[in-house]
């Protein structure tokens, strides 16, 4: 651990990440830098070491379209949010998601046809079968005692998605959660971290393996295929890609289910609207990504030259970390911020990042909100939450938010 960091005029810096004091609300910090000190040094809770916050909408995607940062997270200065050893984060193998072109360029070609609009047309159907076998088994149990959504509809959704995809066995789902888990927790010992790699790589490693010699109709038999047409990455990075699919393919989607719905339970002016419209989902699902923006760890970036941003010079070698949920709550881009507005048109939100790493996987994660919304709204038109927002669990503990539990009923 540094010693503490401190400002120019001696004053200690704010620590991050900074908590929400409500689940429907960003930090409070964050307004408050945004108008007096859009781009500013705070300290990081992990390891104590600086770095700089980006909270204004115009700043964020300025700083992201930069060629002079790096999402190299083994890089000095890179400003990690969870405690990871050194030999640790030195010996684990990059996600193209931390890659910088041109090794990112490639592997995100290979990628993209996956995840494309044609495809997600395609798989459409398949995934209104999964929403509908899961709410099957939700009306099954009954509604004389409360039913979790998280479990029940919010976890299995994207993780049934995301198995088929890549041509996991779904009976599996249960590790692959766990380890996501762990290495996404904040406060998680580094022990018990390192074990959730190694399995986790372990296992994908194992899955790899087996469809070079047996492939499938699924995502990494093609990668693989692909490659041995136009050979331009290795069995390792195949490896890291699905990992980083298997992770972030249903974690995120997951948090933004139960949060959604959370939301739209407890905002009856805009569940009303959107019973009365259903064509208004779609904008619906943008809006929600924008309210909540679930993910502030996803944009951290290192300068690699200096860095005129704002008023201030960001050096060579420091973290910076642009803030979706504060850059999404910019009143210059929307209106009124922490209204929730299911007619807003909010397509210019930054939930999925922005520039070269913007998210591949937003088709997907936008086609199955609008599913999963859709068919609650029509299948059980009387839902409601079972519990006060204020007696429910939120996963303030990890770098991803979202909600451990939502008991509802009809």
């Amino acid at each position: 651990m540094t010693a503490p960091a401190e400002q120019a005029d001696g004053a200690a810096l704010p620590d991050f990440p900074m908590r929400r004091a409500c689940p429907f609300s960003p930090p409070a910090e964050y307004a408050e830098l945004r108008e007096t000190e859009p781009v500013s040094r705070a300290q990081l809770k992990v390891n104590g070491k600086p770095a700089w916050l980006v909270t204004r909408h115009d700043l964020y995607k300025k700083l992201l379209g930069d060629e002079r940062v790096s999402a190299n997270l083994k890089l000095p200065g890179y400003p990690l949010q969870v405690p990871v050893p050194e030999e640790m984060l030195q010996a684990v193998p990059l996600t193209f998601l931390s890659m910088d072109p041109p090794d990112h360029t490639v592997q995100r070609r290979m990628l993209a046809p996956e995840f494309s609009v044609r495809r997600m047309r395609e798989l459409r159907g398949r995934v209104q079968q999964i929403v509908d076998e899961q709410i099957d088994r939700m009306l099954a149990k009954g509604a004389e005692s409360p039913v979790d959504l998280v479990t029940e509809l919010a976890l299995p959704v994207p993780s049934y998605v995301i198995c088929e995809l890549l041509g996991v066995p779904y009976e599996d789902h249960g590790r692959f959660e766990e380890w996501a888990w762990a290495i996404m927790n904040h406060d998680i010992s580094d022990e018990d971290r390192g074990r959730a790699h190694y399995e986790l790589d372990r296992y994908v490693d194992g899955l790899v393996t087996a469809k070079e010699s047996e492939p499938g109709d699924d995502m990494i038999s093609r990668l693989i295929a692909f490659n041995r047409e136009t050979p331009a990455v290795t069995h390792s990075d195949i490896v890291s890609m699905a990992r980083l699919m298997l992770v972030t393919g249903h974690e995120t989607t997951a948090n933004m289910i139960a949060l959604g719905m959370m939301a739209l339970l407890e905002h009856p002016d805009q569940l009303d609207t959107l019973r009365a419209e259903p064509e208004l989902v779609p904008r619906a699902v943008d809006e929600l990504l924008r309210f909540f923006s679930i993910s502030d760890a996803g944009t951290a970036r290192v300068a690699l030259q200096d860095i005129e941003l704002g008023d201030v010079t960001i050096k060579a070698g420091e973290g910076i970390l642009p803030l979706n949920n504060a850059a999404n709550h910019d009143e210059r881009v929307f209106p009124d911020p922490d209204r929730l507005d299911v007619r807003r048109e909010a397509r210019s939100h930054l939930a999925f990042g922005y520039g070269v790493h913007q998210c591949i996987g937003q088709n997907l994660a936008r086609m199955e909100l609008d599913v999963v919304y859709t068919t609650l709204l029509r299948r059980i038109p009387t839902l409601r939450l079972a519990a006060p927002v204020d007696e429910l669990r939120f996963k303030d503990d990890a770098i991803v938010y979202g909600l451990y539990e939502l008991p509802v009923t009809w």
